[in-house]
């Protein structure tokens, strides 16, 4: 399949504004990316057609409804090779997907004295929910070390704290932060091993990286739609069907029970309709449907050996100028790096960027931890796509080594946001 890098530009309608008077180059795609035409086209055609609740009715609209909505959950089990539709389970994002898994299995598996181990490496979304359930069921949080010079995790190093209380590990597959790939599949395995159970954060990797839930192993695997250019508000939840089975539901009300009594619930629904209490987010999954199909159109190999090229680039192009320190020196980087530059905040270089029409991302990147352990208070983050040129990263490099130095450098240095 060749890959016509025009031809996908023309499908995302915002590309063809100006920021600040000049064509928009947006680069902040680990934040959230743009939507193709298809998916804006999907959702209209939604509401212009077919929009009702599911589950709820029979009449012909709420037919046609659940049939897209329980077509889109066979789309996603089909994206990421689960063994069967029950067991995706939509979420409003990867971090409710997360608290779930936190809130229900979490809760009934972790005991005083019981261990759940992250890694330095996570977004703040996979470490708070577990923070907040070792601090509710007393039970230790450990954290698995990174090489700083590379930025990959310690593997041996995170096998070491694994012991017989451990109960969970939750790992990133791809650093929001560094772009880093991790070897999702080896510690899935040791975790196998001793029957200690295992969540990814994907949020980061489903858009640049095929993802094969049964070759990885993984107890579950979580993923947000907005960052593979499907709507806000729409995540999944992948779980083996055998843990979903006598799980009882995150969130409590109508829409995920059979019947209810004054004084209880008579049945709550199989999995995974006992876990979308409520009216779902339809028009999430219908726009969920349309990017899968975006992207399986594009090519995922396709999408990967582009976005590679653009990624070197980046690389070889900021590492040329003075006093620019690439953050992580990692191989296995995933279509994100981010930067600092000697002298100047981060956000002086993003405030410069938005002036020449360039969307970057400045700051924490929500994983303070992650940055204090660098000895960092804000980087510079590129996070490209498909969309993404070679004369947009050219540019950017110009940017940033004509960037005068502004008042965050000068009076609020510690700013990090």
């Amino acid at each position: 399949m060749v890959f016509d890098q025009e031809a996908v530009r023309r499908e995302f309608p915002i590309l063809q504004r100006q920021l600040n008077g000049s064509p928009l180059v947006y680069l902040d795609n680990g934040a959230t990316t743009q939507k193709p035409q298809a998916v804006i086209d999907a959702i209209s055609t939604y509401y212009a057609r077919s929009n009702s609740n599911v589950g709820r009715s029979v009449h012909g609209l709420s037919a046609e409804a659940n049939g897209l909505y329980e077509g889109g959950r066979a789309r996603v089990a089909k994206f990421v090779n689960a063994r069967q539709h029950s067991e995706i389970v939509f979420t409003k994002s990867a971090t409710e997907s997360i608290n779930f898994v936190a809130g229900t299995i979490g809760r009934e598996r972790v005991e005083p004295g019981d261990e759940v181990i992250v890694t330095e490496l996570e977004h703040h979304a996979n470490l708070v929910p577990w923070q907040a359930l070792c601090q509710e069921r007393g039970a230790i949080l450990k954290v698995a070390p990174i090489r700083s010079e590379s930025g990959e995790i310690d593997v041996p190093a995170l096998v070491e704290l694994l012991t017989a209380r451990t109960k969970i590990v939750a790992v990133a597959h791809v650093s929001n932060v560094l772009g880093t790939v991790t070897p999702v599949r080896s510690i899935v395995e040791e975790c196998r091993r001793r029957g200690i159970l295992s969540v990814v954060d994907g949020a980061q990797a489903v858009a640049h990286e095929p993802v094969d839930v049964q070759e990885l192993g993984c107890d579950f695997y979580c993923f947000s739609g907005h960052k593979m250019y499907a709507p806000m508000g729409i995540g999944v939840l992948y779980g083996r069907a055998e843990l979903f089975e006598g799980l009882g539901p995150f969130l409590k009300g109508g829409g995920g029970v059979m019947g209810v009594a004054y004084d209880r619930v008579l049945r709550y629904k199989p999995a995974p309709f006992r876990f979308e209490t409520g009216t779902p987010n339809v028009e999430g999954v219908v726009g969920l449907t349309a990017a899968i199909e975006f992207l399986e159109r594009l090519g995922r190999a396709e999408v990967a050996a582009y976005e590679r090229r653009l990624l070197d680039l980046a690389v070889e192009r900021l590492e040329a100028i003075d006093g620019l320190r690439l953050i992580g020196s990692t191989k296995a980087r995933s279509a994100i790096l981010s930067f600092v530059r000697e002298g100047f905040h981060a956000f002086d270089i993003g405030e410069a960027a938005n002036k020449a029409g360039i969307a970057l991302s400045t700051g924490a990147h929500c994983a303070n931890p992650l940055l204090d352990k660098l000895g960092l208070v804000a980087t510079v983050r590129v996070a490209i796509a498909p969309y993404n040129t070679a004369e947009e990263i050219e540019l950017l490099a110009e940017v940033v080594a004509g960037t005068p130095k502004g008042i965050w450098s000068l009076e609020r240095p510690n700013a990090r946001f």
